[in-house]
C-alpha cells in the first residue's frame, strides 16, 4: 500500500503564518478591529449568558452551546467563544481568511471547525446552533433579508442572533468612509458602500420579518480623545449591534 504524500506546501504555510501574525497583531494593520473586540465581546458574552442562563464567572460558562461565526476572518470572535467553552464554527466566505485561522486556532490549543461556506449553505444543509455571531456583515450582502432568513434558518427555537452593523446617516458617512477610508486609512478605500448601511430601525424591521424577535440594541462608540471604544444605551449614530431571539 503506498504511503500517502502530504500536498502541503511548507513555503506557503509559512506565509499564512506570517500573516496569521499580522492579523492577530494588536499593534498592527488590524488594530482598530483588536480595539473594538472587548466592546464586541463584552457585547455577546452577556448577551448569551442572559439567555442561556450562564455564569460569567465559572470557567467554561457556555460549555453545551453549539455556536456559529458567520464571517469569521482571522478568528478574533472565534477563539474567545472557544476558550468560554463553546463548540464553535466559524464560516467564511472569503477562502483566504481560513488558514490564517486554523493556523492560529492550532497555535493557541483551540479546536475551531472553520469552513469555506455560506450561511445559506449551511442552512440548506440543516444545521443548526444555540448562537450565531452576525458582525459588521449584513451590509455586505447583496440581500439582507435573505441572509437574515438563513440565520434564523439555522438557529434552533429560542436560539440566539448577535447583529452588529453601521447606521446609514450624514455622521456615519463622515465617521466609517471619509474617516476610516481616506483620512486614518484603517480600512482600504471601497470597503463599504454607504448605500447599503442599515438604520437601527430598519434593521428590526428586516429581523422581524426574518421571523425573529428583537430584544436589545446598543451603540459601539469610538472617542478619538480616550482612543478607545465604549458601549452606549443612546449613541446608535455609527456602529451598532441587535440581539434577536428565534421564537421557541
Amino acid at each position: 500500500m503506498q504511503a500517502h504524500q502530504s500536498t502541503v506546501d511548507p513555503a506557503e504555510v509559512a506565509k499564512f503564518e506570517a500573516m496569521a501574525a499580522e492579523w492577530w497583531d494588536p499593534n498592527g494593520k488590524f488594530k482598530p478591529l483588536h480595539m473594538l473586540n472587548p466592546c464586541r465581546l463584552d457585547y455577546i458574552t452577556s448577551q448569551i449568558a442572559g439567555e442561556f442562563g450562564r455564569d460569567l464567572t465559572s470557567q467554561r460558562p457556555f460549555e453545551g452551546l453549539r455556536l456559529l461565526d458567520i464571517g469569521c476572518g482571522g478568528g478574533l470572535l472565534s477563539e474567545p467563544m472557544a476558550r468560554l467553552g463553546a463548540t464553535v464554527i466559524g464560516a467564511d466566505a472569503a477562502e483566504g481568511n481560513l488558514p490564517v485561522a486554523r493556523i492560529h486556532a492550532e497555535q493557541s490549543g483551540l479546536e475551531i471547525d472553520y469552513r469555506h461556506t455560506t450561511a445559506e449553505a449551511l442552512a440548506a444543509a440543516g444545521e443548526q446552533f444555540d448562537v450565531v455571531l452576525n458582525m459588521e456583515v449584513v451590509e455586505h450582502v447583496a440581500d439582507p433579508l435573505g441572509f437574515l432568513t438563513a440565520s434564523q434558518q439555522l438557529l434552533k427555537p429560542g436560539g440566539l442572533l448577535i447583529c452588529s452593523t453601521i447606521n446609514r446617516n450624514p455622521k456615519s458617512f463622515a465617521v466609517a468612509i471619509v474617516g476610516a477610508e481616506v483620512i486614518m486609512r484603517w480600512l482600504p478605500r471601497g470597503t463599504h458602500e454607504w448605500s447599503k448601511f442599515i438604520t437601527p430601525d430598519e434593521l428590526f424591521e428586516l429581523l422581524r420579518n426574518a421571523d425573529l424577535s428583537p430584544v436589545d440594541r446598543k451603540g459601539f462608540v469610538f472617542n478619538p480623545i480616550t482612543w478607545n471604544w465604549s458601549i452606549s444605551e443612546r449613541d446608535l449614530s455609527v456602529n451598532y449591534v441587535t440581539a434577536s431571539v428565534k421564537p421557541g
